[in-house]
C-alpha cells in the first residue's frame, strides 16, 4: 500500500506541463533531488529519486519538452525507506544551456556559479508558482498524517528538504503568497520547510490540485476528531463519576464521624433526614437524592455542607 507522500506524488505527476511550466517543475525538482556536475567544459545535473512515477514522468518532461536524455548512473538500496533510490545524469552542451535558463548557474565577470535564489524570472505566473511548489515536493518533499487507532504517536506533518537556507527562504515566500504559512528548521546540513497544522496542509494540497489526497487528508481528520470527540466525552464522564464517589465517600465519613460522636438525633430533623438518606443509599448521586427528600439539589448541597462542618468541628 502506498504511504501518503506516495499518493501525493504520483497525483502531481498525472497532470502534464509544458512550457514556462514545465521549466519551474524542472527547476525546483533539480534544486531539492539533484546536484550540478561538470562534463567535457559543459555544466548538467544528476537526479536522483526513489518514486518510479517520479522518475517517468521527468525522463519524460526532458525528452519531450527540452529534447534531452538522461542515462541512468547508479543505483543504490536506501536502507532508511527500503527502496531502490535511483540517479540519473545530463551533461551536455544543451543541459549547459538549460540550466543556465533556469537561472541554476548563473555567470558574471568572474564565470559561472551555482545561484541558489529561486528568483521570479521563471516564476511570472500563478500556474508557474505552482509548479515550482510541486516540483520541489517531488524532489524532497514528504507528508505523514496520524496512524490508525487513538493512541497514534504521528501527527500531521508537511516538508519540503533543501540543500541551502537561499532556496528554502523563497520558498517560504512562494508559499507565503498563497497564504499559506510554514516554517523554517536547520536539520543537520538541510534545512527544512515544515508545516503541522492540518488546516495548512489541506491548503497546500487544494492549492497543487492533489483532490484525491485532499479527500483522503478530510477522511483521516474526521474519523480523528470523531474519535477525539469520544474519548473528550468519556474522559469527562470518567472525571465526573470519579468526583461523584469522592463527593459521595467524603459525605458518608462526616456523617459517620457525627454519629459516633454525638449522634445523629442531635440533629435537626432536615440535617437528619439527609444524613440517613445518604447512609441508606451511598453510591447515589445529589441528583437522585436531592429527588428522594424532595428538595433541590442547591439545598442538598447547602446540607451536605453543613454536616461536613459539624463533623469538621467534632474532630478539631
Amino acid at each position: 500500500m502506498l504511504n501518503f507522500t506516495e499518493e501525493i506524488k504520483n497525483e502531481i505527476t498525472l497532470k502534464p506541463v509544458s512550457g514556462e511550466c514545465a521549466r519551474a517543475i524542472l527547476s525546483a525538482f533539480i534544486r531539492t533531488s539533484g546536484s550540478i556536475i561538470s562534463r567535457g567544459g559543459f555544466f548538467g545535473f544528476e537526479l536522483v529519486t526513489e518514486n518510479e512515477r517520479t522518475a517517468e514522468f521527468f525522463l519524460n518532461l526532458l525528452e519531450e519538452v527540452f529534447s534531452l536524455s538522461l542515462t541512468v548512473s547508479g543505483a543504490k538500496f536506501d536502507i532508511l525507506s527500503g527502496k531502490d533510490k535511483l540517479a540519473f545524469e545530463c551533461a551536455d552542451e544543451k543541459t549547459d544551456r538549460l540550466l543556465k535558463e533556469l537561472n541554476i548557474v548563473a555567470e558574471d565577470g568572474d564565470g559561472a556559479f551555482l545561484n541558489f535564489s529561486v528568483g521570479e524570472d521563471n516564476l511570472s505566473t500563478d500556474d508557474c508558482k505552482l509548479n515550482f511548489i510541486k516540483g520541489a515536493f517531488l524532489g524532497g518533499g514528504s507528508c505523514t498524517l496520524p496512524e490508525d487507532g487513538v493512541f497514534s504517536r504521528t501527527g500531521y506533518h508537511f516538508e519540503v528538504v533543501f540543500s541551502n537556507k537561499i532556496t528554502a527562504n523563497d520558498f517560504l515566500d512562494l508559499l507565503c503568497g498563497f497564504e499559506i504559512l510554514a516554517k523554517l528548521v536547520s536539520r543537520k546540513d538541510k534545512w527544512v520547510v515544515y508545516v503541522k497544522s492540518k488546516a495548512v496542509i489541506s491548503d497546500i494540497l487544494a492549492a497543487i490540485g492533489c483532490e484525491k489526497c485532499l479527500s483522503r487528508l478530510n477522511r483521516v481528520v474526521e474519523l480523528k476528531d470523531r474519535k477525539n470527540n469520544a474519548n473528550r466525552v468519556n474522559n469527562c464522564s470518567v472525571s465526573n463519576i470519579d468526583k461523584t464517589v469522592t463527593a459521595s465517600v467524603n459525605q458518608v465519613r462526616a456523617i459517620e464521624v457525627i454519629s459516633q460522636t454525638i449522634g445523629l438525633q442531635s440533629l435537626d430533623k432536615a440535617l437528619f433526614e439527609v444524613a440517613e438518606c445518604r447512609l441508606a443509599d451511598k453510591n447515589a448521586s445529589m441528583q437522585e437524592l436531592a429527588k428522594r427528600l424532595n428538595v433541590s439539589k442547591s439545598c442538598l448541597n447547602h446540607r451536605m455542607r453543613r454536616l461536613a462542618e459539624i463533623a469538621a468541628s467534632l474532630t478539631d
